[in-house]
């Protein structure tokens, strides 16, 4: 664990010449006035818009827009998002890996390593989630948290350690993936975990300065017996029935915060229940807050001061992990403090900052769940069908990769909408064969508390598409066709532009005000985090991350071993090219002695489809967050297999260890590698 001064280190040599009359703009609003340079903040600012005012680069010199320089990446998993500060750039890939280069040249200044993989925590929590979205800066330090726990501190000039924390101590199989957010003096952060095992979600606070804990707030109310931490604890356990609390209840934030300088508030949003199925958490109903909610703290203190409830009696993975945005916004002829939320439920919500009511919900996405959501109580109004009534199934929209998920949505001031990449698919939800008799499987294995869909019961294939939503509208003022499923997070600025990577591997600008496509760049590889944009020495620069992941094939098909992970910076007139791209078509590995033993495979796909598709793919079929097992000539070798998969002999490249896994399993999982990879081979 210890920072790295490097050397040039750098894959392309900066291009950065521009004419006289570029040179001596310094960096500009749409109305021409100065502004500041820094991207600090997740979404920008606290405010958290993912908008930049800079209008240097616009929507009339785009086509100018050039490459500057590239850095390839030395890691597994790049889906994160940069922060630029002073000249720097900060960002952590996979598994926390710190990083500060230099944004006018691509050239590393410092590396540290949290050495993840070596904490005896993360031989269970590196079974769950992916990599890392992002890290936060305040008063020259940066702040990343790890996957198996830890929130660290560095010096943001040199990469050393300031301090270090575990968080997780409430929380065994918790872990982290989201960024900590700054909220004034402290620095806050949540975690993952409640689709695993039985889980009681909070956030924790943390001083900048010394690392001492503030305060913790927990999402859901504990045992009763017990007693409650606070009143809002003891109100929110009228909301629940039965013993929730063996199950944990859930709620854990994993993702999206926001800080209130108005109101020195930090908002949270919360998950899901644990687990999914309401029948079997609580089984006499009841909203069960504070699941499915934005919630907001007061950020010194802790305190509860009011919630909206986006979905009761949650019994999907709906959760409020998406975006929290801030702005003014006028709204009826009144500029209102409006908190803007578009989370995986399919509704655009306009909530008052103020004291957290309504303001508007509408449509963004297909959805069926509900019939409305009433503007008078901001509570919805439910289809019954969409409770899978009776254990009868239903092809509920959105899916639980849901309508919007975490690509970062963005808001332009200028003018007045929201961008967001929007999924449309549908899951078969229904119960499980005995609700009363369900339990978790242990051992971090997904655990939904859902049943197995009916043969012939299949949602349409899904497809996806950039929205922009009028916030003081409340309705969709454009929307443009997008290839696959998931693309990238957004970016707007004050040029009218709105920039965003996709899964075809191009990096593009679309007009804010019309969503017509004005620039496009060939990245060599797909894009799902969200570029920043900041100035150096007065030339405005866009910097975004490539990289692909998903549960689900891709076309195209992003090969994990194959992708290009780099950070890419542009300018107005960037010359610099990447390198050719030749990708290696790799054929899937057998052993013709290798038979195949039915009875294992069904072993080895009741383990595989309840862990190991997270990350390996639907099907056996890589979308490109590890490598497709179909084509790895490690099952072939059942020594070699058990050393990587039981004994975590690859854990410092992101593959965990599952030493829960008996030989017997072990060995059905390769069977049943063995026997998707014939299938698959035989179906081309």
């Amino acid at each position: 664990m210890k920072a790295k001064v490097a050397s040039m280190v750098v894959c392309g040599a900066a291009s950065l010449a521009l004419g006289a009359a570029l040179l001596s703009q310094a960096p500009a609003t749409a109305g021409g006035q100065a502004t500041e340079a820094n991207w600090s903040s997740f979404g920008g600012t606290a405010d958290e818009q993912h908008y930049s005012p800079l209008a240097q680069v616009n929507d009339k010199n785009v086509g100018q827009l050039g490459l500057a320089w590239y850095h390839d990446l030395d890691t597994f998993d790049s889906y994160t998002q940069p922060l630029a500060v002073d000249g720097v750039l900060y960002f952590a890939v996979g598994l926390s890996v710190v990083h500060a280069i230099d944004a006018k040249t691509g050239k590393l200044l410092w590396q540290y390593d949290p050495d993840v993989a070596g904490q005896p925590e993360a031989r269970t929590r590196m079974r769950a989630g992916w990599g890392t979205r992002g890290i936060a800066y305040k008063d020259g330090m940066v702040f990343t948290a790890t996957r198996e726990g830890r929130l660290v501190a560095l010096d943001a000039k040199t990469g050393k350690l300031r301090w270090q924390v575990k968080t997780l101590d409430e929380a065994e199989n918790g872990y982290i993936t989201g960024p900590p957010w700054v909220a004034g003096d402290v620095v806050v952060t949540g975690f993952g975990g409640a689709d695993y095992s039985p889980t009681r979600g909070y956030v924790t606070a943390y001083d900048i300065k010394t690392g001492k804990k503030a305060w913790r707030w927990y999402v859901v109310p504990g045992d009763p017996a017990k007693g409650f931490e606070n009143k809002a604890m003891e109100m929110a356990a009228k909301t629940w029935t039965g013993e929730w609390w063996k199950y944990g209840g859930g709620g854990t934030v994993w993702h999206a915060m926001a800080y209130d300088r108005k109101y020195d508030r930090i908002y949270i949003g919360t998950g899901n229940g644990f687990p999914w199925n309401e029948k079997i958490r609580s089984p006499g109903g009841g909203d069960n807050l504070f699941l499915g909610s934005i919630v907001a703290l007061n950020a010194k203190t802790g305190e509860y001061v009011w919630h909206y409830q986006v979905n009761p009696e949650n019994s999907y993975d709906f959760n409020d992990a998406m975006d929290i945005e801030l702005a003014d916004v006028t709204i009826g002829g009144k500029l209102t403090p409006v908190l803007m939320h578009a989370p995986k439920n399919g509704f655009f919500y306009a909530i008052d900052r103020s004291n957290g009511k309504l303001i508007s919900a509408g449509e963004f996405s297909k959805q069926n769940w509900a019939k409305r959501i009433d503007p008078k109580t901001g509570r919805p109004e439910l289809n019954p069908e969409a409770l899978y009534p009776d254990g009868k199934a239903f092809i509920i929209y959105p899916f639980p990769n849901g309508a919007h998920g975490i690509q970062a949505m963005s808001f332009s001031p200028r003018t007045g909408l929201s961008y967001i990449p929007v999924m449309e698919g549908g899951r078969v939800v229904t119960d499980p064969a005995n609700v009363k008799d369900w339990r978790y499987k242990p051992g971090m294995f997904v655990n939904t508390g859902l049943g197995a869909p009916p043969a012939g019961l299949t949602p349409p294939p899904a497809k996806s598409m950039l929205v922009a939503w009028d916030v003081a509208r409340n309705k969709i003022a454009w929307s443009i066709p997008q290839p696959g499923v998931f693309n990238g997070g957004t970016m707007a600025t004050g040029g009218n532009l709105v920039f965003q990577g996709l899964n075809d591997g191009s990096f593009n600008a679309f007009a804010a005000d019309s969503g017509r496509k004005l620039w496009s760049f060939a990245a060599q590889n797909g894009i799902l985090s969200a570029p920043i944009s900041y100035t150096v020495g007065g030339k405005q620069y866009v910097t975004v991350i490539t990289g692909f992941r998903s549960s689900q094939a891709n076309t195209p098909s992003w090969d994990y071993t194959e992708q290009r992970r780099r950070v890419l910076t542009f300018v107005l007139g960037g010359r610099q090219a990447l390198p050719k791209l030749e990708l290696v078509d790799r054929s899937n590995q057998d052993d013709a002695a290798f038979t195949v033993d039915p009875a294992k495979a069904k072993i080895g796909a009741g383990i595989y489809n309840t862990s190991c598709v997270i990350c390996h793919g639907i099907g056996m079929i890589s979308g490109g967050a590890a490598p497709d097992l179909r084509k790895s000539s490690v099952p072939l070798d059942a020594d070699a297999f058990s050393s990587v998969v039981h004994d975590g002999a690859l854990m410092p490249r992101g593959m965990p260890s599952f030493e829960n896994l008996s030989a017997e399993e072990l060995e059905g999982l390769r069977h049943y590698i063995r026997q998707r990879s014939r299938e698959t081979m035989a179906a081309k």
